[in-house]
């Protein structure tokens, strides 16, 4: 009889594990019928060794880029060597740093898993090779690379193999830009203009002109407004986007990721100065982004509005 009770015991015990087992399996069963996604992360920074490109034709196109990306206008500007397709002097490297490999400064290694992409700003799917023109023909007021051009061809390689570094199906340091807390105030374009001209006037001049290199062929440092600056349109013309970036990566000099300079209400009031377009001019567009309202960024300073909310109410808060 003991050994009857010992055996039913232990069958209890192996039905116990046995209907864990599945009651797990049936959870995540049900998760991913859910479509609840298992997001990993990697906590280690990611360091792109150019080192590393092939020594073979298609790292002569990825190699090409790289350069075209760290000096675009003089590949590709107004006046350059191998098109003339940007209307400014300006260089991709000036937003996406160190040729789109900068940790927290508009990152784009996971650019090449991304798309085809949905893009709410032009209301359609986006090919990546589409994406890249929409950054000539915005931040550069340019006309599109033609899709099966030496550059374009190159851009998509170059995208390539950086996306080799960022780890599969996980998020990663610096992916994404720092993100700011939004005060409960309106941010304010005159405190702004105080914190520019003792962080930033040094650098990009006190009309936020920039500072042109000896050569006349692009900026040591950029304009921050007037015709030759970005476009309305550019993520950089969005306060929040451009206070994410500037609170990791400005002043060049002093700040830091892990250590920014800039508490998050001076970066936003930067923001907010730099894209004041009732102070400082910008190139002229012959229309605006999102042509379904309901999918407006919030930032987004220009209507129609699908809430109540006034346009500098989306463009400065609260």
């Amino acid at each position: 009889m003991k050994k009857y009770y010992q055996v039913i015991v232990y069958f209890s015990v192996i039905m116990i594990v046995v209907a864990f087992f599945f009651s797990c399996n049936i959870n995540k069963e049900k998760d991913i019928a859910n479509c609840k996604p298992v997001v990993n992360s990697t906590d280690s920074l990611i360091i792109v060794d150019t080192a590393k490109i092939p020594k073979d034709k298609f790292g002569e196109s990825v190699r090409y880029v790289r350069q075209l990306m760290l000096n675009t206008a003089y590949y590709i500007g107004p006046d350059g060597i191998n098109g003339k397709y940007l209307r400014n002097k300006m260089n991709c490297t000036n937003c996406q740093q160190e040729a789109g490999t900068k940790l927290y400064s508009f990152n784009l290694m996971d650019s090449h898993d991304n798309y085809p992409q949905y893009r709410a700003g032009e209301g359609k799917v986006l090919t990546l090779a589409e994406r890249v023109n929409n950054c000539i023909m915005r931040p550069h007021s340019g006309k599109p690379l033609p899709l099966d051009s030496k550059e374009i061809i190159a851009f998509l390689s170059y995208l390539k193999w950086i996306n080799g570094y960022a780890p599969k199906g996980k998020k990663f340091k610096g992916e994404k830009n720092l993100e700011v807390k939004f005060p409960a105030v309106a941010v304010s374009p005159k405190r702004g203009h105080i914190l520019f001209t003792k962080q930033c006037a040094r650098c990009h001049g006190a009309a936020g002109e920039g500072i042109m290199c000896a050569d006349n062929v692009t900026y040591q440092y950029p304009p921050l407004w007037g015709t030759s600056g970005y476009q309305p349109g550019s993520s950089m013309h969005r306060i929040i986007k451009q206070a994410q970036w500037l609170k990791a990566n400005m002043p060049q000099d002093k700040a830091t990721w892990d250590k920014p300079l800039l508490t998050d209400s001076e970066v936003l009031g930067i923001a907010a100065i730099v894209n004041d377009d009732d102070i400082h001019k910008r190139p002229v567009v012959k229309s605006f982004d999102y042509p379904f309202p309901v999918e407006k960024a919030i930032d987004y300073g220009v209507g129609p509005f699908v809430d109540t909310f006034s346009e500098a109410q989306h463009k400065f808060g609260p």
